[in-house]
C-alpha cells in the first residue's frame, strides 16, 4: 500500500498538467486491491476544497468524484464509512463538505454535539452554535 497526496489525486482527476498528470495516471491505474493506494481524510477534504475553489467543480461533480474514489477497490479511504455519511449529508443539504465531515466524525466518535461559532455550519451541518 502507498499513500497518495492530494496533488497526485488532483493531477489524476483534472488531467491538466502535461508532465504530472500522466505520471499520476500511471501510478493510480497501477494500483490493485492487493496493492492499493491509501487516501487520508485530510486529503479528501483538501481534494474537495481544490476541486471547488480552484477548478469550479459543482457539488454534483464533487460528489461523483468522491463516490468513485470510495467505490474503487484499489483505493483505501481512511474512515470510509464516515466519509460516506458526510458525503450523503453534503449531497442532500447546503453544508460545506468539511463541516459535514467534522460533524459526522464527532457524532461517530460519540459526541453529543459539535460546537461551533460558524452560523452557517450550525444551520446546515447539524452543529450547535455557541451563543
Amino acid at each position: 500500500m502507498i499513500g497518495l497526496d492530494t496533488n497526485v489525486l488532483v493531477r489524476y482527476i483534472a488531467q491538466d498538467d502535461p508532465q504530472q498528470s500522466p505520471k499520476a495516471t500511471r501510478l493510480i491505474e497501477s494500483l490493485t486491491a492487493d496493492d492499493p493506494g491509501f487516501i487520508g481524510v485530510v486529503s479528501v477534504v483538501e481534494l474537495v476544497w481544490v476541486l471547488k475553489g480552484c477548478y469550479g467543480a459543482s457539488k454534483g461533480e464533487i460528489c461523483e468524484v468522491l463516490e468513485t474514489l470510495l467505490r474503487t477497490k484499489a483505493l483505501i479511504i481512511e474512515q470510509a464509512d464516515i466519509v460516506w455519511k458526510a458525503l450523503r449529508v453534503y449531497r442532500d443539504g447546503k453544508a460545506d463538505f468539511a463541516d459535514c465531515l467534522i460533524e459526522r466524525t464527532a457524532h461517530e466518535s460519540g459526541c453529543r454535539y459539535t460546537a461551533t461559532f460558524d452560523q452557517t455550519a450550525a444551520k446546515t451541518a447539524a452543529m450547535r452554535l455557541i451563543a
